[in-house]
């Protein structure tokens, strides 16, 4: 800013050239806001070309709005622009979009009420290092799902078969005794699988008596493959390493076309008259969510309507101020399933996230999971220099962060809050999973081998309000965020957790703890359905130790009508507070696990009860460990 002398003309007049050159530059920056497109139902038959075009003309012919007369506009991958992409939680795929919104700043698209269709293995929105994007007023949904549905119409418990009818929806073949199921551009064999309820379109009530189907068992012949040797750590749920010691296990008959029967399951036979899903092998069968945000900053998802992907309805990694309102996760077409992976995920993401008036049903994962990304120190190489690896082989290609942010150093044997913190210089990424970080600082003379590192930085003010979470298969929230998390005024029915809160390095190498989470005024209803044996909300870590891993909760005001008994589990917690909450009864299902109580504290402290209305069947309410051998109920 131009500081100015007194009685000095020169000053006055620089300042004025100043403020002219200012406001004219002003004026420029809103004429280039750029145009209005709008596309008219005469290229619905295949509206990937025209679209795509003007995308990607934007750098010369600026867009600050697109538009769409309202209708059904078909997309299809032939004419997409193609690019191969690392996605976090996902496969790692070549896919094609028609809108591939990178370097975007302040644009909206606006369906007016339109539905987008796509065909095959394409990412809708493909948004990346973008700022202030607006999309609103359209659905999204598939010509062809990337999953399956077959009526279970016989079982024959002696043999161990049951029978399926199949749609023609959902064209098949049969190859050596397995099933795939036959789609336009990808395919799919039986896979992962779950069972639906058609009279209440929900998760089957204790489908995992039944679910997954066995379709995999230990190889009978194997040489030397025992013998096999690797220089360094290998993930053995990798899609080529998993495949090792493993043949089909079922064996699929047709018995006439449409119906089918299957041999080999070990678990109970599928119900008659319940649905199974299908949707593939695991890391095969997540290739096509409906919007990517990557390092972007201001997302705005609004009157949206996700009927289906084959992945998650949103990923969003390494972005900043996103909210989501009125978008709607729901299946079409009769349908039992919406998305074939979480409703919506959020890695690695800072500022605001707001998940307000939406509903998230019948997809098969998670409503939603936020979460950073623990990478493990592999090598110590200087004093400012660490190479660390990627866990998970669906997190490859992941940057833990950009320059200035702040890394913490774990030992989760020690603590799950970090020992240190440094700051992040730069990172060179040499391969999808490995990367050498570079510190400003030098590295304490305490780091090792086998630490873990996360992004201090990326985690958010989360917001989720007025939603309704249920139907689903897993979770409906699961959050591991240790800056502000506030849950209010929503509604679950899940299969599994409504809440789960965990501290997770060895699997997913999800990273968060939790502070400061306020949990209020939501309704639970008849929550772990499915079969387990868990409480509705749990904290949980999956190290076994007894280190604090949670501080500040507050679960008040809620509602919870379940059919079993156990509500709260808490574990590794310091500060809870439980008041004013009912519980009751729902008798909508038979108990699964009548001996639990109805809250179990674990390695905890500070856990204090005030004001709850218990009205359930447990004959003891509270459990708790020696750890607070004096708590009450009340």
């Amino acid at each position: 800013m131009l500081k100015l002398k007194s009685n000095t003309l020169f000053n006055y007049i620089a300042f004025a050239i100043v403020a002219v050159s200012v406001l004219s530059s002003c004026s420029k920056e809103a004429t280039k806001q750029g145009e209005n497109v709008v596309f008219s139902l005469n290229i619905a038959e295949d509206a990937t070309p025209e679209v795509l075009s003007r995308v990607l003309k934007a750098q010369e012919k600026p867009i600050s709005e697109i538009k769409f007369e309202k209708g059904t506009y078909h997309f299809y991958p032939d004419k997409g622009l193609e690019s191969f992409e690392f996605i976090s939680n996902h496969c790692d795929v070549m896919v094609k979009t028609a809108f591939p919104l990178r370097g975007f700043k302040n644009i909206t698209i606006d369906g007016q009420g339109s539905t987008f269709i796509f065909h095959g293995v394409m990412i809708p929105f493909l948004i990346d290092k973008s700022s202030n994007v607006t999309v609103k007023n359209l659905s999204i949904d598939w010509h062809e799902a990337f999953h399956s549905e077959g009526l279970i119409v016989a079982n024959d418990k002696k043999n161990k078969t049951f029978d399926m009818q199949i749609s023609d929806e959902y064209p098949y073949d049969i190859r050596n005794g397995q099933i795939y199921f036959v789609k336009e551009y990808y395919e799919h064999s039986l896979g992962q699988s779950i069972l639906y309820d058609p009279e209440r379109k929900a998760i089957s009530f204790d489908t995992e008596s039944y679910t997954n189907i066995t379709t995999v068992a230990n190889t009978s012949i194997k040489n030397n493959t025992n013998k096999i040797q690797y220089k360094y750590e290998v993930d053995t749920r990798e899609p080529r390493i998993r495949q090792v010691g493993r043949e089909s296990k079922i064996r699929v008959e047709q018995l006439k076309p449409g119906l089918v029967r299957v041999f080999g399951h070990t678990k109970k036979m599928p119900p008659v008259g319940h649905i199974l899903t299908m949707k593939g092998g695991q890391g095969f069968n997540r290739v096509a969510p409906a919007f990517r945000v990557t390092h972007t900053t201001g997302f705005n998802g609004t009157n949206v309507n996700i009927h289906h992907a084959g992945g998650m309805g949103i990923i969003a990694e390494n972005s900043a101020d996103l909210i989501l309102d009125n978008f709607n996760v729901t299946p079409s077409k009769g349908r039992m399933v919406s998305t074939t992976a979480d409703a919506t995920h959020f890695v690695g993401c800072r500022g605001k996230v707001v998940l307000k008036n939406c509903t998230f049903q019948n997809q098969l994962d998670d409503a939603s999971n936020i979460h950073g990304t623990y990478q493990k120190i592999v090598d110590v190489l200087d004093e400012y220099r660490v190479g660390v690896r990627m866990g998970h082989e669906q997190q490859q290609g992941f940057v833990v962060g950009q320059s200035g942010d702040n890394l913490g150093l774990v030992r989760l044997s020690d603590s799950f809050f970090p020992y240190n913190k440094l700051t992040i210089k730069s990172i060179q990424y040499l391969n999808s999973r490995y990367q050498i970080i570079t510190f400003n600082e030098k590295l304490p003379k305490e780091v090792q081998p086998g630490d873990l590192v996360e992004n201090l930085d990326g985690y958010p003010d989360l917001l989720i309000q007025n939603c309704n979470i249920s139907n689903n298969r897993a979770r409906g929230l699961l959050i591991s965020n240790p800056v502000n998390t506030v849950i209010e005024n929503n509604f679950f029915s899940t299969e599994m957790e409504a809440l789960l809160i965990p501290v997770e390095s060895g699997h997913w190498y999800e990273s968060g703890n939790a502070t400061n989470v306020v949990i209020r005024n939501n309704t639970f209803q008849d929550c772990q359905h499915s079969g387990f044996d868990r409480g509705v909300i749990r904290f949980d870590t999956d190290d076994d130790n007894e280190n604090t891993a949670f501080k500040n909760i507050e679960i008040t005001g809620n509602t919870f009508n379940q059919f079993d008994n156990l509500i709260i589990e808490i574990t590794n917690a310091d500060g809870v507070k439980i008041e004013g909450n009912k519980i009751t009864n729902s008798g909508t299902f038979p108990q699964l696990h009548a001996k639990n109580p109805a809250f179990r504290i674990l390695h905890s402290k500070n856990v204090t009860f005030d004001k709850n209305n218990y009205l359930g069947k447990a004959s003891k309410v509270l459990e708790a460990d020696k750890s607070m051998p004096n708590i009450v109920f009340k």
